[in-house]
């Protein structure tokens, strides 16, 4: 469809010019047609913005030609004049779907502003539903990255649980993508068009949690100067996710529990039971079962809110998963930053698949998004790495005993230098420039440490 495209229908050729030229004048690309099977062929040949047409006219008039159009083309919108106007007509074109009806004679600054306000409408549509769609192929769970069986199964879930009103429990440790999941279960269900509202229970105090959660009255307490709709009320119709639920106190609990129950609730300060229609999703990264042995959590909202769990697997157990995220992440990064940084060369990949990722997909991304800020080629090497993926492990002296600090920190230095010297085949001159020190530098620790014994007779 050409940009701001315009077709003026009148039978009356005077009438029909005037307002031909007039909207020419102002930038349109108009086109005209003397009766509505003329305007429905030219259509037909090329589709417009928009149409002007009288309601009066031979053959297919103009009401007939407003429901062809809205049955054949529903993204078109219409204008109607007429000569002979009544509260009766104008209220039949907007039950039929005109955007407005105009009486003759039409007044070039009336129809110059509604022409404007109408394609602007338009344009505001079309890129709502651009933004919509843009939105569905980054959440859809058939985007979602992962191969590992494990994931294969909470896509699985993901299908199964996301047109239901079940409550849905996440755990895993933080930053395996818990947010991610809960963002694709709404965009997957009947709720899509509904609002999708996050809360992180751990990031307020729990006086402001509660505010947050059910909002409060004018007056409720210190600094409420005016009502306030909490996220629950907002959430009506959609989605409301709460993360980290395990900070919530004992008397907040009792609360959430009501409303999953419920899904009651009064504000803050007030005495009006509110009503809402949504779809609770819970996150947490500790063990709710341990917490309710410890009586830290109730047992009851335990049981409420574990309806459907699932599960989300640590990075380091879903191996095959780290090559597709880095390129995902790449390919994004890349984006975003608008650099050209095609792919990870094999030795910095090999980094990346030993690294144990204590922070999981969470760190993963930002692993990769410093390595394409950093990187000077089409390729992230070892060097656009952080340090600590050189040593590749992860967590490895947490049992070991305290040491005076200069002998703790020979070992991972030894083995972060014999790992860069694995990468380069034992280049000292490639080594030392990735470790950013000078080859004298590199070679007394490498007598320190005894690796020139373990250096393969290669030249160097």
């Amino acid at each position: 469809m050409a940009e701001r495209r315009i077709l003026v229908v009148d039978d009356d050729p005077i009438v029909c010019g005037s307002l031909t030229e007039l909207l020419r004048f102002q930038g349109y690309e108009v086109d005209s047609a003397s009766d509505g099977e003329e305007a429905i062929a030219l259509i037909g040949k090329e589709p417009c913005n928009l149409v002007v047409a009288d309601v009066s006219m031979p053959g297919l008039n103009g009401f007939d030609l407003l429901k062809k159009i809205r049955q054949d083309h529903p993204l078109t919108e219409v204008i109607l004049t007429t000569a002979y106007g009544t509260v009766e007509n104008a209220v039949q074109a907007i039950k039929l779907g005109a955007f407005n009806y105009v009486t003759k004679p039409v007044i070039d600054e009336e129809i110059k502003m509604m022409v404007g306000r109408c394609l602007e409408i338009q344009a505001m549509k079309a890129e709502n539903e651009n933004l919509k769609q843009e939105l569905d192929s980054r959440l859809g769970f058939h985007n979602l990255v992962g191969k590992d069986f494990k994931m294969q199964r909470i896509y699985e879930l993901i299908g199964a649980v996301a047109d239901t009103k079940s409550t849905v429990l996440l755990t895993g440790e933080s930053g395996t993508g818990k947010t991610m999941i809960a963002r694709a279960i709404h965009y997957n269900s009947c709720r899509r068009n509904g609002p999708f509202m996050e809360v992180n229970c751990g990031a307020l105090p729990d006086t402001l949690l509660e505010s947050e959660l059910f909002g409060h009255v004018k007056g409720s307490f210190t600094g409420a100067s005016s009502d306030k709709r909490g996220k629950f009320e907002a959430a009506d119709g959609g989605t409301i996710f709460l993360d980290e639920i395990s900070t919530a106190s004992p008397a907040l609990q009792v609360k959430l529990l009501r409303v999953l129950q419920e899904r009651s609730f009064e504000r803050v300060g007030g005495a009006e039971t509110l009503h809402v229609d949504v779809r609770v999703i819970i996150a947490t990264n500790r063990d709710l079962a341990q917490m309710v042995s410890d009586g830290t959590f109730r047992e009851d909202l335990y049981y409420r809110v574990n309806v459907v769990s699932i599960d989300m697997p640590p990075l380091r157990d879903r191996v095959p998963d780290i090559s597709l995220l880095a390129e995902h992440f790449l390919k994004q990064c890349c984006e975003r930053l608008q650099k050209k940084v095609d792919s990870f060369d094999r030795p910095a990949m090999k980094l990346m698949l030993h690294y144990g990722w204590p922070g999981n997909v969470r760190e993963l991304e930002n692993v990769v998004e410093r390595a394409v800020v950093l990187c000077q080629s089409e390729r992230i090497t070892p060097r656009d790495l952080p340090p600590v993926l050189l040593n590749g492990r992860t967590g490895e002296f947490a049992d070991e005993p305290i040491l005076p600090l200069r002998m703790s920190l020979e070992k991972p230095e030894r083995q972060i230098i014999e790992a860069t010297l694995q990468l380069n085949n034992w280049n000292r001159q490639r080594t030392a420039a990735m470790l950013s020190i000078n080859r004298t530098t590199l070679f007394n620790k490498m007598r320190k440490y005894d690796l020139l014994k373990e250096e393969p007779d290669s030249g160097n």
